[in-house]
């Protein structure tokens, strides 16, 4: 877009535009897939994104729906329906992160029953996107902790009877985060302690991913982009981006959306920086330190 054409742009449009993208991104959609959900052309779509496109309120209806967001969050509000609502925002707002945090730990605590430290320790959640080593590192942290290892895809199948794919295409999206979080739920109650690796996108649904970070000891698995990239084509499989001529630009819209649900885990690892032997054990001492468990004594030597 040439700077003439930016100064033209409304700045509500542009606001817009850029929430969109922002919401496509965090749920790791590609522009083609959202405009076929929605009924609209993808130029429609990108016009709108860019902050061009003046669409019809029946149309952000339509984005809203394909991007499973109620219309107010798309435009941006939804604390506009009580005068509690308004008074918490007042309250809250700039804020900073830290102090959003713990309003938000507090909250829990009042209606969500914070799990207490004890508890969360036996529950490991590893989280990240495709490829960053949740499944290969999450066994070894669990062998190495003595835990019981779940891949939380996998129980989401066992729920549906089908595969995630099938899951999407049968039944679609909001059908698919119902199964995750039964899966969820269920892990947490059958064991008593545990690592799971839980899908890249868990983070796009607040409900489950509170629920994570309610009763689970929670790790981001970080990689560089093109690490993400070729683990997963190692793995003969590019979803979610296989529809996609820009992979590689949709992989790094999908990290910037999500990486700041993903940093309120409560330890980052960055699975990029060494080899999978270094990065495992590097894992499993911090792991240790931050739980107080101690340390094997070949580790300690």
């Amino acid at each position: 877009m040439n700077a003439a054409a930016d100064e033209t742009r409304h700045p509500f449009l542009a606001t817009l535009g850029e929430r969109v993208r922002l919401l496509r991104s965090r749920r790791g959609l590609t522009r083609r897939a959202v405009a076929q959900t929605a009924g609209v052309s993808e130029r429609h779509l990108a016009n709108l994104e860019s902050g061009t496109g003046n669409a019809s309120i029946l149309i952000l209806l339509q984005v809203a729906q394909a991007l499973q967001c109620s219309l107010f969050e798309l435009l941006g509000d939804v604390t506009t329906s009580s005068p509690e609502w308004l008074l918490i925002r007042e309250l809250l707002e700039k804020r900073t992160e830290a102090e959003l945090r713990r309003a938000r730990v507090q909250l829990t605590e009042l209606y969500g029953g914070q799990a207490n430290a004890d508890a969360r320790a036996h529950h490991i959640a590893l989280v990240g996107l495709r490829g960053a080593g949740k499944s290969t590192l999450g066994q070894r942290l669990a062998q190495d902790l003595g835990f019981a290892f779940v891949e939380l895809s996998r129980e989401i199948e066992k729920f549906a009877g089908c595969s995630v794919s099938e899951i999407h295409n049968l039944y679609g999206t909001n059908a698919y985060r119902r199964y995750e979080r039964r899966a969820l739920e269920e892990t947490l109650q059958i064991y008593p302690e545990v690592v799971i690796a839980t899908p890249g996108g868990l983070v796009s649904d607040p409900a489950t991913f509170n629920e994570v970070l309610t009763h689970c000891f929670t790790v981001w698995l970080q990689a560089k982009p093109e690490d993400h990239m070729a683990r997963v084509a190692a793995q003969g499989d590019l979803r979610p981006m296989a529809a996609s001529k820009e992979a590689m630009d949709d992989l790094k819209r999908i990290l910037e959306g999500r990486a700041a649900f993903y940093a309120k885990a409560d330890l980052a690892v960055d699975t990029s920086a060494h080899d999978l032997e270094h990065t495992s054990r590097l894992l499993r001492q911090q792991v240790r330190q931050v739980l107080r468990m101690p340390l094997p004594d070949l580790e300690t030597q």
